[in-house]
């Protein structure tokens, strides 16, 4: 599959001459390079996919989207949602692409890249080891960089929409193809109850935002969460940007209700924009 975006097109240009020319790009969103020929009537793949130069341009211009090549032309990657009447979409950076829901960006762009946000989060909980549980895959991110050293992780997302735009990221591929990564569909907040005590040593929570997935952020939830984390288990807890006001506010009322759930020694990771907490 090959996936473009303004990043890898933006040094293509037809060339001068009448004879075609070889360059360098990235077919996935610069996850690898390849060499491409260049001619006066666009560009031609290795497995002989051909790009016109309408569609370069055209891709050049939609700084926000990411397009899937194939012998029919490009594809703006996004999904629609019949479930929650949202569109779902990548949005590329210089590094990983993040998603856009209904054009509201699911990670931190703004001095960094999606990929490191989510190292930023792992390395919140420490080293991976054993079982890790991720409540919501979103572009599976979390999953993936958790799979280098966790034994195994079961992730949820409530969102088929969502899974349909791992399918298409380049970035997403390991979630479906990791040995030791489990999907589940559903919702989180239902799914947790079915699952035995203490079946984790780790949890990543990185909820929507409180608007999108109030219940996430429940005190009945966070009991979910400590009943299923193993003695001396670790939570991270993504909440958003603590020096915000809204952020402060909401930091505040999670404190409080993860300790009314149980947990303990909980401290925030400012870097990582969330808490960590403890089940002693």
């Amino acid at each position: 599959m090959i996936v473009l975006s303004h990043f890898q097109v933006q040094q293509l240009n037809p060339p001068l001459g009448s004879k075609a020319v070889k360059q360098i790009m990235s077919p996935d969103l610069s996850l690898t390079q390849l060499e491409v020929s260049l001619s006066k009537d666009g560009v031609t793949f290795p497995c002989t996919t051909h790009l016109s130069w309408d569609d370069v341009e055209r891709i050049k211009h939609a700084k926000n989207s990411c397009f899937r090549l194939d012998a029919n032309g490009i594809h703006k990657i996004q999904e629609f949602s019949e479930r929650s009447n949202r569109y779902y979409s990548l949005m590329p950076t210089a590094s990983a692409p993040t998603m856009l829901i209904s054009g509201i960006p699911m990670h931190r762009i703004k001095d960094t890249n999606p990929w490191e946000d989510t190292l930023q989060k792992i390395t919140a909980l420490g080293t991976i080891k054993g079982k890790l549980l991720d409540t919501t895959t979103g572009l599976g991110y979390t999953a993936i960089a958790a799979s280098k050293t966790a034994a195994w992780v079961m992730s949820i997302e409530v969102e088929p929409a969502v899974l349909g735009l791992c399918r298409q990221n380049p970035w997403s591929h390991a979630l479906f193809n990791s040995p030791n990564i489990s999907l589940a569909l559903g919702d989180c907040y239902d799914i947790i109850e079915s699952l035995p005590d203490h079946s984790f040593d780790q949890i990543l929570h990185d909820p929507p935002t409180f608007s999108l997935a109030g219940d996430l952020y429940s005190h009945a939830f966070y009991s979910e969460l400590f009943r299923v984390l193993a003695p001396k288990g670790k939570l991270f807890h993504y909440i958003g940007n603590p020096n915000s006001k809204i952020g402060a506010i909401v930091t505040r009322g999670v404190i409080q209700r993860l300790k009314q759930a149980g947990f303990m020694r909980i401290t925030p990771k400012p870097s990582a924009f969330g808490l960590l907490a403890f089940k002693s």
